[in-house]
């Protein structure tokens, strides 16, 4: 069996269809939510705020004013983010809730993704000093990525019998780096020879934007045509009423039980810690890249391209190392590794290319690896019915989504002017995740949640 076929007990063109939408939607996460647009829209913010664009050297302190608040502009893009999971938290649950209630629950995904694909391709038009445009778009693109991802992880469960699903979802992740790599070399390559093509840079980084909501629009009818619908099983009860009136009441049902489920809600914790500082890792890399280590956007791509590279066999070799250690542990180890990353990044050079595509590495030997391998361990602690309703929770310390980590990643920059402590910061986040998903019984929460026993947890 090939590194990237389908397990021999999942079709294999749900399997493609499924793998896919990770293909489609990587290409919003590394140009738009990894390399290219925070510090965009720092440079957009700053120029508004200081009439210049910041640097190591000459930095902007100068606040922006938004609803009488003073914002840092190099704080603004981590400040959105914070602000789309505060709202994901009370519209993502709906979303799952509603996803669990439809038989065509393929449709409800791909009509998100088309519309986050859209959001980023007006990014486009977010130059000179429009920086209140960028702020929405980006809003709307997490919000929107963050719906499609809680009807598309709760999927994994219909595609893959407890024994494939670390194979598929770590496979699928591997797909999704390999077209994010794909996506942002091209766009390396329009960024770098920008004068060539007779391009200003800030034309080239949003037309790069504008290609990243191309690829996640057109990329999503592949799951659109391959993924098969199926009716909703064991959806609680609730009084008559509209969709929307049904779906609240299966989410206060589903919230009400969530005691009984223990381990389950245990893990959820656990994942809301460690992953809201993977996902702000990702988020800040290229601002810290950019405006703390003083490197050229050029640079910047082409570590998150190595980043990319690395991430497509970390991920398999995590699915690996899950069916010989179990999942549980190897998350475990991952998160340790995580920990000693941020420790190193505070103490990188400012300048130095070599040590900085060494933590690329780094990062992308654990990243694609943990997040993988989480949704599928979190997939066999949910009751049966419920799978979208439970991925929504899940979701909000998803990728792109996260808020805890952003928001303290941004406060400790806006209180210190420094992102060093701000990232060095993040290692609480691994170690409180690491500490409760120790405490996580997987056995008994797959037994809890009625669902039968993998051979390997």
């Amino acid at each position: 069996m090939g590194l990237l076929s389908a397990p021999a007990g999942v079709d294999k063109r749900e399997y493609w269809g499924f793998s896919l939408y990770d293909w489609a939607n990587s290409g919003y996460v590394t140009t738009v939510g990894t390399v290219l647009f925070a510090p965009y829209l720092t440079s957009v913010a700053e120029t508004a705020a200081c009439g210049y664009v910041g640097t190591a050297d000459k930095p902007c302190h100068t606040n922006l004013d938004v609803l009488g608040l003073g914002i840092s502009p190099g704080s603004l893009a981590f400040y959105v983010v914070t602000v789309a999971t505060l709202i994901s938290a009370l519209f993502l649950p709906v979303v799952g809730a509603i996803a669990d209630r439809l038989e065509r629950k393929k449709l409800l995904m791909c009509g998100f993704a088309w519309a986050g694909a859209l959001a980023a391709c007006c990014m486009v038009f977010v130059d000179g000093g429009r920086w209140q445009l960028g702020a929405l778009l980006l809003f709307i693109g997490n919000l929107c990525l963050g719906s499609s991802m809680v009807v598309y992880d709760s999927i994994l469960i219909d595609i893959a019998p407890p024994d494939d699903r670390d194979d598929v979802s770590s496979r699928a992740w591997a797909f999704g780096y390999l077209g994010g790599f794909i996506l942002l070399a091209i766009n390396l390559g329009v960024v770098t020879a920008h004068e060539a093509l007779g391009l200003s840079q800030g034309t080239a980084v949003r037309l790069s934007l504008l290609s990243a909501g191309l690829w996640w629009g057109a990329f999503t009818f592949f799951p659109f045509l391959k993924l098969r619908n199926r009716p909703p099983t064991n959806v609680v009860p609730v009084r008559s009423g509209s969709l929307m009136k049904q779906s609240f009441g299966q989410l206060a049902a589903t919230i009400t039980h969530m005691r009984a489920y223990p381990m389950t809600l245990l893990f959820l914790v656990a994942y809301l810690f460690f992953n809201d500082g993977i996902q702000t890792v990702i988020s800040v890399s290229s601002t810290y890249g950019e405006k703390q280590l003083g490197f050229e956007t050029q640079i910047l791509i082409m570590t998150i391209l190595l980043v990319q590279f690395v991430a497509f066999f970390g991920a398999l070799a995590f699915g690996r190392f899950a069916r010989r250690f179990g999942t549980q542990r190897t998350i475990m180890g991952g998160l340790v590794l995580w920990m000693v990353i941020v420790v190193a990044g505070f103490m990188l050079p400012e300048r130095q290319v070599v040590p900085f595509l060494a933590m690329g590495v780094a990062i992308g030997i654990v990243l694609g690896g943990t997040q993988a391998l989480s949704r599928s361990a979190f997939s066999q602690l949910i009751p049966k019915g419920r799978e979208a309703e439970y991925f929504s929770l899940y979701q909000a310390g998803e990728r792109g989504t996260s808020w805890l980590g952003t928001l303290v990643f941004g406060l400790v920059h806006q209180i210190t002017g420094s992102y060093r402590p701000a990232i060095v910061a993040l290692g609480l986040f691994f170690l409180i995740g690491l500490i409760l998903l120790s405490r996580v019984d997987m056995r008994r929460g797959i037994t809890e949640a009625g669902n039968p026993q993998p051979t390997v947890v």
